[in-house]
């Protein structure tokens, strides 16, 4: 039975590691990809940010600093690697989160017979955006919302309080409590993630000055050129609009004519998914195992499509979070999931690759978003409905049924929860 266990992840681990060798290689600038290079984010901004934080401050008057204050901690961690210089570190501990993810999912799929198309799915996506992966901090935040996902069916308050860590990071990671299961999941891991959140925030407070600062730092921020607002954009100007390409709070966004109003519609789309998310969660009846990890997906997916900027690295998030709901046989991601990362392959081609053409305006360019914010509505469409109709009682449905258990893995140990964790008797649709 070990044998046959050990079989069993030999591909995976070996596509793993091979793929990662890769990754490394190109980040370290032994191999490299067409385009602008990727890793100055890290050699550069993030170096100069570490040093800010070195004499005690936050980024002064920096607006590119658009971040919780939590993520300082992520720019500081090279330094717990002081004999290696600041990119060679930071690049070395994105690794280590990449195979603690990777150790994570390949725990919960451990139980005989239980697929390993969650592991696959971490296996694949991450290489398929590219060197990006290693180059920005986001991947340490897809392991702090993985790790909490896949410990929330047993222990809700680890859920919370990883959920509200992740919070302080980048923010998004809070959306991990959209799907709870209502009654005593959602008060402990709600309440955990508030005093987890708040301590994080007045212990950052009180370490420097400056915590707060990034709240009015994306207030002016426009329509950046890989988002899908910016598609507008990208036609328009085939057609005589008079406009440009800025660097503009830290990205390149469109400026000029009509600009301001394509904004605002991305921000109203975001607000009305934000009222479709509260909607479902007032009418959610139906939890099963899944239902945690599908809504998180569902959630993050919403407010990337619908976002003014939709930065390559944003595609890790849905990767991470495809992932981890997929460990449960109730999901209901599959098809989003797979659409997902066709989208982050895309994104390889968009972003190095094809930038140029995407900043140009050039019809490949403008192929490539079509087709990547494609998918991600698409993505998004499906997910929603199937999220919907699985939780969302129908009107003249009046039987009780008990739902399929099949939750996650348990963290502390290997083994899977009792099949009772974590789902509840509820109304079926």
């Amino acid at each position: 039975m070990i044998m046959s266990g050990a079989r069993r992840v030999r591909s995976p681990v070996a596509v793993w590691a091979l793929t990662r060798a890769a990754l490394l290689l190109c980040v370290f600038r032994v191999f490299t990809l067409p385009g602008p290079d990727v890793t100055t984010d890290v050699s550069v901004i993030y170096r100069n940010w570490y040093e800010a934080f070195k004499h005690g401050t936050y980024p002064p008057a920096d607006v590119t600093w658009q971040y919780p204050p939590g993520a300082a901690l992520a720019i500081l961690l090279p330094a717990v690697l002081p004999f290696l210089g600041y990119a060679t570190a930071f690049f070395a501990l994105v690794f280590l989160c990449d195979a603690l993810v990777f150790r994570l999912l390949l725990r919960a799929a451990a139980r005989e017979g239980r697929s390993l198309r969650a592991v696959w799915v971490w296996v694949a996506g991450v290489p398929l955006l590219g060197p990006t992966a290693y180059a920005r901090y986001d991947l340490m935040v897809t392991a702090v919302a993985v790790a909490g996902l896949l410990a929330g069916a047993r222990r809700p308050r680890v859920l919370g309080a990883l959920a509200g860590f992740g919070a302080l990071l980048k923010v998004w990671p809070v959306l991990l409590l959209v799907g709870t299961e209502r009654g005593t999941a959602t008060r402990r891991s709600w309440t955990t993630a508030a005093v987890t959140g708040a301590a994080v925030t007045l212990a950052c407070c009180a370490a420097m000055p400056g915590a707060l600062d990034f709240v009015t730092h994306q207030r002016d921020r426009g329509t950046e050129v890989e988002s899908l607002g910016a598609l507008v954009f990208q036609v328009a100007r085939h057609f005589g609009w008079q406009g440009e390409v800025r660097l503009h709070y830290g990205s390149l966004e469109f400026m000029g004519p009509y600009v301001p109003l394509v904004s605002a519609a991305a921000m109203a789309l975001s607000l009305l998914a934000f009222g479709w998310l509260l909607v479902w969660r007032l009418r959610a009846r139906v939890f099963t195992s899944g239902t945690p990890g599908d809504a998180a997906f569902a959630a993050v997916l919403l407010f990337t499509t619908t976002s003014r900027v939709i930065s390559p690295q944003y595609m890790l998030w849905l990767v991470g979070l495809g992932a981890a709901c997929l460990v449960a046989r109730t999901s209901l991601m599959a098809l989003p999931v797979r659409l997902v990362l066709v989208a982050t392959g895309v994104t390889l081609l968009e972003f190095p690759i094809g930038f140029g053409e995407v900043v140009a305006g050039d019809v490949s360019g403008v192929l490539l978003l079509l087709v990547r914010n494609g998918l991600l509505v698409a993505a998004s469409v499906i997910a929603c409905r199937r999220l919907w109709r699985q939780a969302v009682p129908g009107r003249r449905t009046r039987t009780r049924v008990e739902q399929p258990a099949e939750p996650y893995a348990d963290l502390s140990d290997g083994r899977v929860s009792p099949a009772a964790a974590g789902d509840s008797h509820a109304t079926a649709p």
